[in-house]
């Protein structure tokens, strides 16, 4: 069986995340071909699709969520992500198992002798009216019957697990800041959540393997599992194996992948990227060593902002006080650290655009400043007077 090397996977990963090369693909086909994009933090997803489309403007995404054409809602992992409609309504009833033990797992004590099938009930009946509400309302509604649990825990049960929900706009929208308001799925699109099939092949399982190796492959079974937080879709896997190719990686992991996915050559040139807090090229694994050091895994689940030099995590970002910072985490050449200028000021650009700066909206980030002459020195953008 045919060894991948950890700078191949690199490279397969980056080609299918659209991080090798920007793609003209439409941003709702990216969302869906990305099978969604980790957005607990609402603004991430623009910086993410910015960093792999030609030419993202974030009112395409604005008017994708007000089209309802992509959602905010709970899905892979427990996790807020932005996906395309058509998939959540595919994928939910998949997920909902996983998500209720998740949320009765975490508040075991709390919700011990409640009958979760009719907190679904009557949180569902509440929600019949169509009306928009916030967790701290729907759990109000119902506190009467169940006075004894904490709202949070009562809260995240109903819209995180037994009712599929939608998180509104103005909520994920462009520079702006509103809480959640939530309604129920098939409310907010009109159409229906796909029921469970009793298949025992387990076709959306299937679906999922399928989506998740075009955007994500080579990849072993744990990882899968890690992604999606479901239990492995053993039977999905099975499934589909006879369709696809394997390799091993150098642990010795099996990987599976789609016979005519692309597999670049490990020399094959990466340019820098920044990605957003929680970026999926990252958390879409179980083994991220394909991406970023070991020494440097907690940033990936501590919601620090990453850039990919050479297709690996080699800084991190942040912007504050008007300003784009770039923190090193390891020495950089004088090439990448030009690289990583060129890109950090197109991305301080894209912050700045069509936002009514008034006398400020003329600024440009074309300051570059080092903190010291050490090689892993700081390095900071001026981005326009008035940024968040």
């Amino acid at each position: 069986m045919t060894v991948l090397d950890t700078r191949t996977l690199n490279r397969a990963t980056l080609a299918r995340q659209y991080l090798l090369d920007r793609t003209d693909t439409p941003a709702r086909d990216a969302v869906a071909h990305l099978c969604g994009m980790q957005a607990q933090q609402p603004q991430e997803p623009f910086t993410g699709l910015w960093s792999r489309l030609h030419a993202f403007k974030p009112n395409t995404l604005d008017d994708l969520l007000t089209g309802r054409e992509v959602v905010r809602t709970h899905l892979m992992r427990r996790t807020v992500h932005l996906v395309a409609a058509d998939d959540a309504l595919a994928w939910r009833a998949r997920h909902d198992t996983m998500l209720r033990q998740r949320v009765l797992a975490t508040y075991r004590r709390e919700l011990a002798g409640i009958d979760p099938d009719e907190v679904a009930a009557a949180g569902r009946a509440v929600m019949a009216d169509h009306r928009p509400r916030t967790m701290a309302e729907l759990v109000r509604a119902l506190r009467d019957r169940w006075p004894t649990p904490p709202r949070r825990a009562l809260g995240e049960l109903l819209v995180a697990a037994l009712i599929p929900m939608v998180q509104l706009p103005p909520r994920g929208l462009w520079q702006t800041t509103a809480g959640v308001r939530n309604l129920p799925l098939a409310t907010w699109l009109g159409r229906d959540i796909a029921p469970p099939s009793p298949d025992a092949t387990d076709p959306t399982g299937q679906q999922l393997v399928r989506r998740y190796l075009a955007a994500y492959g080579p990849a072993a079974t744990a990882d899968i599992r890690s992604w999606c937080g479901l239990a492995g879709l053993p039977a999905a896997v099975k499934a589909v194996r006879e369709e696809l190719v394997t390799f091993r990686d150098e642990r010795g992991r099996e990987l599976l992948d789609l016979p005519d996915a692309p597999r670049p050559h490990a020399d094959t040139p990466a340019p820098v990227r920044f990605l957003p807090a929680f970026d999926n090229a990252i958390l879409g694994y179980h083994d991220r060593s394909r991406i970023i050091d070991d020494v440097h895994l907690g940033l990936s689940v501590a919601g620090l902002r990453a850039v990919l030099v050479d297709g690996r995590v080699s800084a991190t970002w942040t912007v504050g006080d008007n300003q784009l910072v770039i923190t090193p985490l390891r020495p950089l050449t004088t090439t990448d650290r030009e690289a990583v200028h060129a890109e950090g000021q197109a991305l301080a650009a894209f912050l700045d655009e069509d936002i009514d700066w008034g006398d400020h909206r003329s600024q440009k980030p074309d300051r570059v400043s080092h903190s010291s002459s050490s090689a892993v020195s700081p390095v900071t953008f001026t981005v326009g007077a008035g940024r968040r």
